[in-house]
């Protein structure tokens, strides 16, 4: 029993300082060069560490963002809530045609991703339980449905 005990304690103590060791990986220049290249005009930056890349939350103007980059300081993607009246009439067409058109909308999140695409993330919920984010292209096409928890 004090064995189970032991491997038990072990193992917590393994993750907990694993995770901690994770928070404290030094933000490379690289990604705080290409941040302030992009958006030189940013304020109140706070960087979190996503283990393959950073994601710099951060206001710009009157708006907030969040922005990741690679390890390499290679800009990935940068998310931006917006009001479902901001959608574009297309995509709105395409969430009303979807199988999800009776769930209600939680939030929609505008994506910036690299070569000028957006996509745009809208947040469903049918219940507590059923919640999915959809992922639709700019054309009105459902890219991606997932399951959130």
């Amino acid at each position: 029993m004090k064995k189970i005990i032991y491997i038990t304690a072990f193992a917590i103590l393994t993750l907990f300082t694993a995770s901690s060791f994770a928070q404290l990986r030094k933000l490379p220049a690289e990604v705080t060069t290409a941040f302030q290249e992009k958006y030189p005009n940013a304020k109140a930056v706070e960087w979190k560490d996503k283990l393959s890349s950073f994601a710099a939350s951060f206001q710009q103007d009157s708006s907030y963002y969040i922005a990741q980059f690679s390890s390499k300081g290679e800009w990935e993607n940068t998310e931006e809530a917006i009001d479902e009246s901001e959608l574009p009439e297309v995509v709105k067409e395409g969430f009303d045609k979807s199988k999800y058109a009776d769930w209600n909308l939680e939030q929609v999140i505008r994506i910036e991703l690299p070569n000028n695409e957006l996509q745009y993330k809208i947040a469903v919920a049918k219940s507590d339980i059923k919640k999915r984010n959809l992922y639709f292209n700019s054309e009105g096409r459902l890219l991606k449905d997932k399951i959130t928890l």
